[in-house]
């Protein structure tokens, strides 16, 4: 038996919509992680971009258990001294509520090559409007998958 490695041939990518509204953030992460790298699909290969195309919608509505609201998330500006950060709630609150969701994505995927192109799959909008409904994406629906998912 020889072992499968999938070509650029053999990739079948689809579309796939995720409803943010009331799902634990680390939980919604590991999930559109999982999807974006494709480890769901049989035909899985480490260096190829398997993963398919995920929208999230409502990332402004996503739940933290306990006090993460509270943590912070830094960077540096790179001048002496530039260190900043923001809670998460803040960042919420603020202007592009969607990146609480790509950075916790983005720091589920491992750090090469292939995991920042596998983030350009990756589509997160604050509200419930998307312009990607030519795509026909399909509804997945992470609430039903497991009752530790979602938060009241």
């Amino acid at each position: 038996m020889k072992t499968f490695s999938a070509t650029p041939a053999d990739i079948e990518k689809t579309w796939i919509v995720i409803d943010a509204e009331g799902v634990v953030l680390g939980r919604l992460a590991s999930i559109i992680a999982m999807r974006l790298r494709g480890k769901h699909k049989a035909t899985f290969t480490p260096h190829m971009d398997m993963g398919d195309n995920v929208i999230v919608i409502n990332a402004d509505k996503v739940q933290m258990t306990g006090k993460k609201r509270e943590e912070n998330f830094y960077w540096h500006t790179g001048h002496p001294g530039g260190i900043k950060s923001r809670t998460k709630a803040q960042i919420l609150e603020g202007a592009h509520p969607e990146r609480v969701v790509v950075q916790a994505v983005k720091r589920m995927l491992p750090g090469n090559r292939l995991s920042r192109k596998v983030m350009t799959n990756l589509r997160v909008y604050a509200g419930t409007e998307h312009p990607h409904e030519a795509q026909s994406p399909e509804v997945l629906d992470v609430k039903s998958m497991n009752k530790k998912n979602t938060r009241v």
